[in-house]
């Protein structure tokens, strides 16, 4: 793919990768992800963070051509995950002179994922330490369970660069087009999402400094309209929701909690509301996780099984529950043939949660929607549609 230009003396090391089906195993990623790394040239030569195993053999050989025959003086490492980490020892054996740069947190994790010896080449930095490489200066800034422990971001002072490690960052390669928003919201939520406070606390940091350019560890590179992505991320981070609307949420076994919610939902956009839609059995649990955080309202629907709940149901319950799902108003329906049980099951789950309103109305079915079903569906579109 064509080269991202970064500037003359900050060049960009991604590699996309369009080949994985699932990143971190789990989450569907249709349009690849790549895996950001950066060269600076200077009086001294810095590498910002390597990649993934998968994608080593070229990005050691991008890096060689990048840089032009000199030997790289520092390896800046912000963030020990595999994905970013993986090529950590194989530079240490082609540049024995190379000191590696990362906090304290970092060096103590390292022995498990690498057998190489630092003891005589780590450079441990500290909050709002610097290191110079000539016109250009490093400035680090701690930013733990961001979201590992150890993780730290860079900001190089000159061209006013952030290097944001993990924030900022979205699936998808470089050269596909797409709404950032989309790809950065699914990925904060599921990956970030539970760490709104530590983000919090980086967004204050991030304000008091100069940035034109932000560098994520996934995505593009941001250079227009920070304020944009800085918005966002202080909405997410905040647990408030991005837009009015609701999300309902189905898990039907034979088709008639499905039926139900779908007639529910139709309900709702007489009233002329945004909603959207989603057969948990069959939808990305990451996407639907990411919907259910951007608007204000949400509807479970499932079907009662094994004296509890219809498992994709409990299954999503679970992911929100995780990533901190709050300040949302919820409601439910329930169906069970003979012993209705989900209704009981999703509303401990949301008690667990906080700032979570619950409508007083639950609409539950015996097996099929009967005229009574539709008029307890009415009251609760009146309950919802006037939160």
């Amino acid at each position: 793919m064509e080269k991202v230009k970064i500037s003359d003396s900050v060049l960009y090391l991604g590699v996309n990768d369009k080949t994985i089906d699932l990143f971190e195993s789990q989450y569907q990623v249709p349009n690849g992800v790549t895996y950001n790394s950066y060269l600076i040239l200077d009086e001294k030569v810095a590498i910002m963070d390597t990649v993934d195993r998968r994608a080593t053999e070229q990005w050691l050989a991008d890096l060689d051509v990048a840089r032009a025959g000199r030997d790289p003086d520092y390896l800046i490492v912000s963030h020990l995950e595999p994905d970013h980490a993986a090529n950590i020892q194989n530079l240490c054996q082609r540049f024995p002179q190379m000191q590696v740069v990362s906090n304290c947190k970092t060096f103590a994790m390292l022995p498990q994922f690498f057998t190489i010896d630092l003891s005589e080449r780590s450079l441990v930095v500290k909050e709002g330490e610097t290191l110079n490489l000539g016109k250009h200066t490093l400035q680090f800034f701690m930013a733990p369970m961001v979201h590992w422990p150890e993780v730290m971001v860079t900001y190089e002072q000159t061209e006013k660069i952030l290097f944001s490690a993990d924030g900022f960052g979205k699936f998808g390669t470089l050269d596909v087009e797409e709404p950032w928003e989309d790809e950065a919201r699914r990925y904060y939520i599921n990956i970030v999402g539970k760490y709104g406070a530590q983000v919090q606390a980086l967004l204050k940091k991030a304000a008091t400094l100069d940035i034109e350019t932000i560098c994520p560890l996934h995505g593009p590179i941001l250079k227009e309209n920070l304020g944009f992505y800085l918005d966002k991320y202080q909405t997410w981070s905040s647990y408030v929701p991005e837009e009015k609307g609701i999300v309902v949420a189905y898990a039907s076994i034979h088709g008639n909690t499905a039926q139900a919610a779908q007639k529910l939902a139709a309900m709702l956009q007489e009233k002329g509301e945004t909603v959207l839609v989603y057969d948990l059995a069959r939808s990305d649990m990451a996407e639907v996780v990411a919907q259910a955080f951007r608007y204000d309202r949400l509807i479970l629907a499932a079907a009662s099984y094994d004296g509890g709940i219809f498992p994709v149901m409990e299954d999503f319950l679970c992911h929100l529950r995780s990533k901190t799902f709050r300040n949302r108003t919820v409601g439910l329906m329930e169906n069970g043939s003979w012993a209705p049980s989900a209704g009981k099951v999703m509303k401990s789950y949301l008690e667990g949660m906080k700032d979570i309103t619950l409508c007083q109305t639950m609409v539950s079915i015996r097996s099929t929607m009967k005229a009574d079903t539709l008029e307890t569906m009415k009251v609760l579109v009146e309950e919802i549609t006037n939160r």
